[in-house]
């Protein structure tokens, strides 16, 4: 049996790894890579194999460096069904229509900008997108949705069970059976993929399920070189921020935020400071991302999966008339309509990195506004106008524009949907024995190898980074 890990190798974005036994073949995760030029050109040239060899896709979660080159796989050949837990498919049924129609937007534009260029554009030459709208609702249809914790057998010789990784909304981790002939001989080898895990004591997500046995563990590492600060402390630094942009500077707070769990997660941490009365009590809460509203609203639908906590909230708020301003704009001369705004906003909008969708807009105009405050509440990848606002950016450019940074900037490291180095190692130390292979991935180069580091000198563990495209046999 062979692993190869096609995508989030020694990176963060682009998971994608496919499982080779005989004549069998799977993959687990489809995500689309993301951050500059050479993420554009790595989901150009994907797949770099045959879609149609693929028996079938195991889906951790529905975000979309995890799921984003679905589309592409299934418009390009492969005919098998995609597993996934049904709160993943309700968000897939939002997200990768949007992500197509992003597509389609983006290859508009850069034909717009060569043809400017070159005042003609031949038919060859023009970009096409990724993969349309069409085809992201096509690709819907291969979805096969599962329960946690109850076993699902994609093929006669695989046997899986999805469990809660702790994440977002309906994410898991993977506990896979398979049967394979060794020189002959049926065995069978159970594999462990960790897809993205949870920090846990977090607020709306449920700690990600411990794991006992694995003969191979694939686990993240995105933050496998440190920890976050605590929540307390991240609240308090919150409360400041917010303070002092609403009441002390009279300006507006700008918080890119992914659509997907993490705006959940800062609406039902604002609420509950303003419970607290830690909060102006005149200000305005405004979500502009239609793929955000839509998320909420799943959440919504799904709110038995999320913790007591978030259960007990969200009680309070749909029964006390105490609640604060909360609004979802819907069209574009909405979202415009907030640049009216001068002061009291709090504006929570995507993309989390700060590379597409309406957050640009908000940046643009606020940046330049010493009144006003970033809030960067994720993890911002390598080559992202988010990162470069982390690495202290004077000047950025948005939309072909030098935009000078006079903003406030604060970056909340303790809100992140990735457990930290800690978690990971405790999670990791649930298992009884350790398994024969471990595989360290979805974490930038110093931060896989520091893990892969730490598990083999404090755990004692076999253990490896692997390489982009690397493929390595668990019968070695």
């Amino acid at each position: 049996m062979k692993l190869r890990f096609l995508g989030a190798a020694r990176e963060v974005t682009g998971s994608c790894h496919w499982v080779e036994a005989g004549e069998l073949r799977f993959m687990v995760d489809c995500g689309l890579y993301q951050g500059g030029r050479e993420a554009e050109a790595k989901n150009r040239r994907f797949p770099e194999f045959d879609p149609e060899s693929i028996a079938f896709v195991l889906l951790t979660h529905a975000h979309i460096d995890h799921s984003g080159l679905l589309p592409r796989l299934i418009n390009l050949g492969f005919k098998g069904r995609v597993y996934c837990t049904s709160a993943t498919a309700d968000l897939l049924a939002a997200m990768l229509p949007d992500a197509a129609h992003i597509q389609e937007k983006e290859a508009e534009w850069a034909n717009y900008t060569i043809h400017k260029r070159k005042k003609r554009l031949s038919a060859a030459a023009e970009r096409a997108p990724l993969y349309t709208v069409t085809q992201a609702h096509t690709a819907l249809r291969q979805l096969e949705r599962v329960a946690y914790d109850k076993p699902v057998r994609p093929h006669p010789r695989v046997r899986v069970v999805f469990r809660d990784a702790g994440h977002i909304l309906g994410s898991s981790l993977l506990e896979i059976w398979l049967k394979y002939r060794v020189k002959g001989d049926w065995v069978e080898r159970k594999l462990v993929f960790s897809g993205d895990l949870g920090m846990p004591a977090r607020p709306l997500m449920n700690d990600p399920t411990p794991v006992a046995t694995a003969d191979a563990l694939v686990v993240e590492s995105t933050y496998g070189n440190r920890n976050h600060k605590s929540l307390e402390s991240t609240l308090e630094e919150l409360v400041f921020a917010l303070q002092d942009t609403l009441v002390r500077k009279r300006g507006n707070v700008i918080i890119p935020a992914f659509a997907v769990g993490r705006t959940q997660e800062i609406l039902y941490l604002l609420v509950d400071l303003y419970r607290q009365g830690r909060l102006p009590q005149h200000m305005g809460i405004f979500v502009d991302s239609p793929m955000a509203t839509a998320a909420t609203e799943i959440t919504l639908k799904h709110s038995h999966m999320l913790d007591a906590e978030a259960r007990e909230l969200l009680a309070w708020g749909q029964g006390d008339g105490r609640r604060p301003l909360i609004k979802f704009t819907e069209s574009v001369e909405e979202s415009m309509a907030l640049n009216q705004i001068r002061e009291g906003a709090i504006i929570v909008s995507a993309s989390g990195m700060c590379d597409a969708g309406r957050i640009k807009h908000h940046l643009k105009l606020n940046l330049p506004r010493r009144e006003s405050s970033v809030i960067l509440s994720g993890f911002q990848a390598a080559g992202t106008l988010g990162r470069r606002l982390v690495d202290g950016a004077r000047t950025v450019r948005i939309f072909g524009e030098d935009v000078p940074v006079r903003a406030d900037l604060y970056t909340l490291g303790g809100l992140s949907a990735h457990a930290d180095r800690d978690a990971l190692l405790a999670w990791l130390g649930c298992f009884d024995t350790p398994p024969r292979r471990t595989f360290v991935v979805h974490g930038e180069e110093t931060a896989a190898l520091s893990l892969a580091d730490a598990i083999r000198t404090l755990l004692g563990w076999p253990v490896e980074a692997p390489i982009p495209g690397g493929a390595y046999s668990l019968e070695d």
